[in-house]
């Protein structure tokens, strides 16, 4: 194989590599260790690195891969998850001194899902804490280092970007998943609630999380919400049925597809130039693959809506944390206090008005996809700020609140800062092969998922790519 500095294999290419045993999962596994270990310091994506697991398990999912025949397409495939996700004999902190040494004794459901697969566990990622709005998690964005890569799922979208890993998994409960793809130059679907088990990640909102994997493309998100999606008697929220084949389903055809595009100046208006142009562009792109869009209106209760999400986060976390919170309150981050006490104030008349304006919404936004097959929205009002602050997530939030799916792919380059700018599509209830299929054949006509951030250029090639 042929080593190109600054490139970095995907799932796809990676998995057909290993299928014709010309790619050793160890191989594998080590150059994301080397990566770690040379870019870690300044980006600072990890909490817990657990080399020598990894290594064990690569060294297994070689011995299979030896044998050959029936493997998984990402047996051997080295990822990382965010630390509100329980991992057997790894500590989960969830971002917090409250459960700093809690070390689970069993794994989250997509985890256990994702080692079934033969994938490679390789650590924790950094988040805020309990996923909560605000804090300063210490991870830089590999694009700009100056800058952040988003939050809550900062580690997790900061070491997929860094190429420490081919994937990494996130939450949303307000914009995690899709602002720090979009801030990384990555590809993330926030699929529909309840098509990914929750069991065994600590709870922000238990009407609002959502489970998604940060990945190159679409075709490696496929393969990845594949694995994660199905039900699971241990957590009552997740959807009844078999999950269909993603990746079949991207290579659908878009002609004649009908995309809604909301008001330029209204929810959805960008506060940066660059990423309204972005969004237009993408537009002409899929223009030219035959997708039709039509103008519409959004809910006309969509600001209370916003409202109504906010009040159901801070009340529900309040509700999970209250016993905690009451019992050593010391132990919380000014942040997060901040947003418990503001739970706490709520009453429950406050909560049920809430859900009622969610329910109005909702609806709403299901008579809208009766007109069209999805969204195209900018991915986030801005790029990403300088210093600490993860950003502002309120283009997303529609999407979660409703519990319907939504993606976001790269698609283009602000010209003064270098950062990178992503588009929303979001879709109907279980919408997410139309998404994907969306996002597939616009990255089948466009680049920007191929772009790699600067300090991968500035350090020793570690992953091998080749022609396949």
């Amino acid at each position: 194989m042929i080593a190109i500095s600054g490139q970095v294999l995907t799932i796809a290419e990676a998995g057909r590599l290993i299928a014709a045993r010309r790619l050793s999962p160890v191989e594998l596994t080590m150059d994301c260790l080397r990566r770690i270990e040379s870019l870690e310091p300044r980006v600072q994506a990890w909490v817990t690195v657990d080399a020598e697991g990894a290594l064990h398990a690569a060294k297994e999912a070689e011995r299979l891969q030896m044998k050959g025949g029936g493997l998984s397409p990402l047996h051997g495939i080295p990822f990382g998850v965010k630390d509100i996700i329980c991992t057997a004999g790894m500590r989960t902190s969830g971002g917090s001194q409250v459960n700093g040494d809690y070390v689970p004794d069993y794994d989250a459901a997509v985890v256990e899902r994702l080692k079934r697969a033969g994938a490679i566990l390789l650590g924790k990622t950094t988040t805020t804490e309990y996923a909560y709005q605000g804090g300063e998690p210490p991870t830089r964005n590999p694009w700009l280092l100056s800058h952040t890569p988003g939050g809550s799922s900062s580690g997790s979208a900061a070491a997929v970007a860094a190429g420490m890993a081919l994937f990494t998994l996130g939450t949303q409960t307000f914009g995690s998943l899709i602002r720090p793809a979009a801030y990384n130059g990555l590809t993330c679907m926030k699929p529909t609630f309840g098509r990914v088990s929750r069991y065994g990640v600590f709870t922000a909102s238990w009407t609002l999380d959502h489970i998604g994997a940060f990945t190159r493309t679409a075709e490696d998100n496929a393969m990845v919400l594949e694995v994660l999606t199905g039900a699971d008697d241990r957590d009552p929220s997740t959807l009844a049925g078999t999950s269909p084949s993603f990746t079949s389903a991207m290579r659908r055809e878009v002609k004649d597809m009908v995309i809604g595009l909301p008001d330029p100046d209204g929810f959805f208006r960008p506060e940066t130039a660059s990423i309204g142009q972005a969004a237009a562009e993408a537009e002409g792109v899929l223009r030219a693959l035959g997708v039709r869009f039509k103008a519409i209106k959004l809910p006309a209760c969509i600001d209370e809506a916003v409202a109504a999400h906010k009040m159901t986060m801070r009340a529900e976390g309040a509700a999970y944390h209250m016993d905690s919170y009451r019992e050593k309150p010391e132990r919380y981050g000014p942040a997060m206090r901040e947003q418990l006490e503001l739970g706490l104030e709520l009453s429950a008349a406050d909560y049920l008005r809430a859900q009622r304006v969610r329910t109005v919404f909702r609806r709403g936004m299901m008579e809208l996809f009766g007109e069209v097959d999805a969204l195209l929205t900018p991915a986030t009002p801005t790029l990403p700020l300088e210093g600490y602050k993860t950003g502002n997530p309120m283009f997303n939030g529609p999407f979660t609140n409703t519990g319907l799916p939504s993606m976001t792919v790269p698609a283009g380059m602000d010209g003064e800062t270098g950062l990178p700018i992503g588009v929303q599509l979001a879709g109907p209830h279980l919408g997410e092969e139309t998404l994907l299929a969306l996002g597939h054949r616009y990255q089948e006509a466009t680049s920007w998922h191929l772009k790699t951030a600067p300090i991968l250029h500035e350090s020793e090639s570690l992953h091998m790519k080749e022609e396949l």
